[in-house]
């Protein structure tokens, strides 16, 4: 190595020390301190011993292909699930979980909580299978807790199919959708929560009147229990 490159090296080196900085940002830094190496040289000696940072690879979401709505015959056949956000009166942040049939546009449930990790949408979606029974299908997107592996063991153990919509088109959940725009006209907007429990409360007040008393304009005007009848 020649002697300029190793008195490069070591300058370079005395600027990274042990953080991660961009080619860039090193090349500015040892020529403030060395004016005498123009950026060139920095440049050449900075790639060529290896100090270059690996890119890290995004993970790439393999798309699916067009998965359009087709509205069931029966109950259970496919259930709609999608997540929305809101806050406590006090700033903090919470999660609600909504789950609709799209046979007859029951609301299946409403969790509400500060977060909803994998594990806790088993465990709620285990709960409504126990009241409504076991869904053919479950249509959501393409959200973290979905792609986990303990929610697509869930899904394979269960025997239930992930009807996933592709990613940017939320059209394809559009039942969901619209009744997430209800649900927020009808809850979030027009309440302030005190606490989880006190709007959880409030949802599941508002959810049987949604199932049962709500005319639907896609049911002919019937409530999702007597459509379904």
């Amino acid at each position: 190595m020649p002697f300029k490159d190793i008195k490069i090296k070591a300058a370079i080196e005395q600027v990274l020390g042990t953080s991660r900085k961009g080619r860039n940002k090193v090349i500015r830094l040892v020529h403030k301190r060395h004016p005498q190496y123009s950026h060139s040289q920095i440049r050449r000696v900075y790639e060529q011993y290896g100090f270059s940072l690996s890119k890290r690879l995004r993970r790439r979401i393999k798309d699916n292909p067009a998965n359009p709505i087709e509205i069931p015959f029966a109950s259970n056949e496919e259930w709609a699930l999608d997540f929305m956000s809101d806050a406590l009166a006090d700033g903090r942040k919470i999660r609600t979980l909504n789950i609709v049939d799209h046979f007859n546009r029951e609301c299946i449930g409403i969790k509400v909580s500060f977060n909803i990790p994998a594990r806790v949408l088993i465990g709620y979606l285990d709960q409504r299978i126990e009241i409504h029974g076991k869904p053919a299908r479950i249509r959501t997107d393409n959200g973290p807790e979905l792609r986990s592996k303990l929610f697509q063991k869930w899904l394979e153990k269960n025997g239930i199919t992930w009807s996933r919509i592709q990613k940017g088109k939320p059209q394809q959940n559009a039942i969901v959708e619209r009744f997430n725009k209800t649900y927020r006209e009808d809850v979030l907007d027009a309440n302030i929560f005190h606490s989880v429990t006190h709007a959880q409360e409030i949802t599941n007040k508002w959810i049987k009147e949604y199932n049962n008393e709500r005319p639907h304009q896609s049911l002919n005007y019937e409530t999702p229990a007597s459509y379904a009848a």
